[in-house]
């Protein structure tokens, strides 16, 4: 029977890979990082080094060419240790990378990718807008060609990898925006360069609830000189690209998910066979037993779900809609529930950092916001099941 989890050899050794990597050297640092509200850079060229950052390009532009089931397996992997350092990754090898490979030309890959791929260069994507979140394609953000160049005007909100540090950008971008007097349906995408004219960092993100260890910032496009060679794709058609690369993100975000209800049920599960209370052990009480084993069937669950979705979907052709809605939809609001409950085993003791779960708590909160609302989700799948009179 194929393992679901890990089909190939190949997978099962990446899995080994990240998991030993993430326990020696991800973990250490995760809860300074978390109060630092420090991006790790120095850990974050490591991936690289790995051949993590890239980890669905093809080898010819510096990648692994691997699939959606590695990208979920090096998620679930690093999240386990520490979910705002595994989020910065998700955007730079999700959002750009895996996203300029499918949908870039062949010129743009061979200058952009090797060096996202080694980790030279931190990127990104920009879609949200202040004024645009869920509704992207509200976006106000507007291009205009001029000779050889378009010229980009706008805002972009809460974009992960925004920021190296509180002043200085991160390296390269793509930026979605409309060019004027184009439909709502019809978007542009850009490939944009720090020292780019008018482009710069405007407010850094500061305070937030969890996430802390990926930088989120605004960045500004006034008047911003792009070279008309950095159109991916043709004025107009990028819209196809978002929703592509959507699908990918969400299962990678759903693996984020995994990742930390899975570190949660051990952390539960381990203090409460060290724990007594009234003279035995806490997993002796059933109250403490729903809270295990509830939080280990559901994330069982999810995790099947997750998987399935992964194996199934294609990373060039969309056509899991349904299903990367679902498993974001199940998942996020079951890492938060998981990261609930070992807080309410651990007492007093998940209430502070030294045990990891109220950290896991905050991280998890952003998944049922951030790549797609729970409403948004569920608008999405139900116009979907609406499609069909029959679900298989």
């Amino acid at each position: 029977m194929t393992d679901l989890f890990n089909p190939s050899a190949e997978h099962r050794a990446l899995r080994e890979l990240v998991r030993s990597f993430a326990e020696r050297e991800v973990d250490p640092q995760a809860e300074a990082s978390d109060h630092a509200e420090r991006f790790n850079i120095e850990l974050f060229g490591k991936l690289g080094e790995l051949g993590l950052l890239g980890i669905t390009v093809e080898e010819r532009f510096g990648g692994a060419g691997l699939d959606p089931v590695a990208a979920v397996i090096a998620h679930e992997e690093l999240s386990a240790a520490d979910p705002g350092f595994a989020l910065a990754y998700l955007a730079h090898s999700m959002l750009f990378a895996n996203n300029l490979q499918i949908n870039g030309s062949d010129a743009q890959r061979s200058k952009y990718l090797p060096d996202a791929c080694s980790g030279k260069k931190v990127c990104g994507m920009c879609m949200s807008e202040p004024g645009a979140g869920t509704d992207v394609l509200g976006m106000q953000t507007t291009a205009v060609r001029k000779g050889d160049t378009y010229v980009l005007n706008g805002a972009k909100m809460w974009i992960t990898n925004g920021a190296i540090n509180d002043t200085e950008l991160g390296d390269t971008y793509l930026v979605y925006a409309r060019m004027e007097g184009s439909a709502r349906n019809q978007l542009s995408m850009f490939i944009v360069e720090k020292g780019f004219a008018g482009f710069s960092l405007g407010q850094k993100i500061k305070g937030k609830l969890g996430m802390r260890a990926s930088t989120t910032a605004e960045l500004v496009f006034e008047d911003c000189r792009v070279p008309a060679e950095n159109l991916v794709g043709s004025e107009g058609a990028a819209t196809l690209h978002m929703m592509r690369n959507l699908e990918l993100e969400r299962v990678a975000l759903a693996a984020m998910s995994l990742g930390i209800a899975r570190r949660s049920i051990e952390v539960m599960n381990r203090y409460a066979g060290e724990r007594t209370s009234f003279g035995k052990p806490l997993r002796d009480f059933g109250q403490i037993q729903r809270y295990i084993s509830q939080s280990y069937a559901e994330y069982m669950a999810g995790r099947a779900y997750t998987y399935w979705t992964a194996a199934t979907m294609s990373l060039e052709t969309p056509g899991q809609r349904l299903d990367s809605d679902g498993v974001k939809l199940f998942t996020s609001t079951m890492a938060k529930d998981v990261a609930d409950r070992a807080i309410q085993v651990l007492g007093g003791y998940g209430y502070v950092a030294e045990y990891g779960v109220e950290r896991l708590w905050r991280d998890a909160k952003l998944l049922e916001i951030g790549g797609g609302t729970l409403e948004a989700h569920q608008k999405n799948m139900c116009r979907e099941l609406g499609r069909t009179d029959r679900i298989l």
